[in-house]
């Protein structure tokens, strides 16, 4: 038996970046506290989600992984509390940025760094004059409590993004969020959308998943603004919502789960061995073409 405990945790986040830090700091230390050993926070929350504008002067937000004062808070965190933390941040690398996580142990040291893949745009969320998308692929980081696979928002919506994690050897799935109103259309409401998607993931691949949103109204610069719709939740092994967060109220969510069990289940599911990669050459293509038909 490996029994660990997960929290998801959800909060509002404003200029105030000390404030928000502490936040998310208090948040942390409640869900150590009633005993959870891996903690996700939202994404990008060290600031609001300031991808609603085009605005040049935001890119003075970003920072390099290495010597980040960020993740070295939470890792001095992460070392006195004994947990995991994916800690997400603004990455500034050379001439380029990335939306970027990097994976806290529960000994404070850091295990490595992954680069959001899938980079959205549309009303309200112009990530793509921000961020390039992320060269690191899809990672899975073997912590003290088990295997992880995180990804950032967005990629929450590609079933590829979970499978290949899971054929890496992750035990849980990890997905810090921001998602909330359109601005262009406020009668659009995806939370529903958006869990469903999510439960998918843990179902076909048969292992608990983690997501962490935002709450609260952000107003951008130019009269738009978002209400990020909360409802983070836990999900078990086969995609059931164990627990969930409303929309407007700062959160702290756990569940607990045999990590062994779960191993036992999905190799008796069989999911993995019944894979016929050989007959997915199209979804190494953009138009859906087998690569064979190439150039045809």
């Amino acid at each position: 038996m490996r029994q660990i405990t997960v929290a998801a945790t959800q909060m509002e986040c404003d200029w105030d970046r000390p404030g928000n830090i502490a936040r998310a700091e208090r948040l942390v230390r409640q869900a150590a506290a009633e005993g959870a050993n891996m903690v996700l926070i939202q994404e990008l929350f060290e600031t609001p989600y300031f991808c609603q504008d085009q605005f040049h002067d935001h890119f003075n937000l970003a920072h390099p992984f290495e010597g980040n004062p960020l993740i070295a808070h939470f890792a001095a965190l992460a070392a006195e509390l004994s947990v995991v933390l994916p800690v997400s941040y603004f990455e500034r690398a050379g001439q380029t940025a990335y939306n970027s996580i990097a994976i806290v142990d529960a000994d404070g040291s850091v295990l490595g760094n992954y680069r959001k893949s899938h980079i959205p745009d549309g009303p309200g969320y112009t990530e793509k004059f921000y961020f390039s998308p992320g060269d690191t692929g899809f990672r899975v980081w073997p912590t003290r409590f088990g295997k992880i696979g995180v990804g950032i928002c967005w990629d929450q919506w590609f079933p590829e993004s979970a499978r290949a994690m899971a054929l890496g050897g992750a035990e849980i799935l990890f997905y810090p969020t921001a998602i909330g109103s359109e601005p262009q259309d406020p009668s659009l409401d995806s939370a529903a959308h958006w869990q469903r998607v999510m439960q998918g993931h843990a179902g076909a691949n048969l292992m608990p998943l983690v997501a962490s949103n935002r709450i609260g109204t952000e107003r951008g610069l130019n009269g738009t603004e978002i209400t990020f719709y909360g409802s983070s939740f836990i999900a078990d092994p086969t995609g059931a919502k164990l627990v969930e967060a409303d929309r407007d109220s700062e959160s702290v969510l756990l569940a607990t789960f045999d990590l062994d069990a779960i191993a036992h289940q999905r190799r008796s599911w069989g999911v993995f061995r019944d894979r016929r990669p050989d007959l997915y050459g199209a979804l190494t293509t953009l138009d859906g073409r087998h690569p064979t038909a190439a150039g045809r």
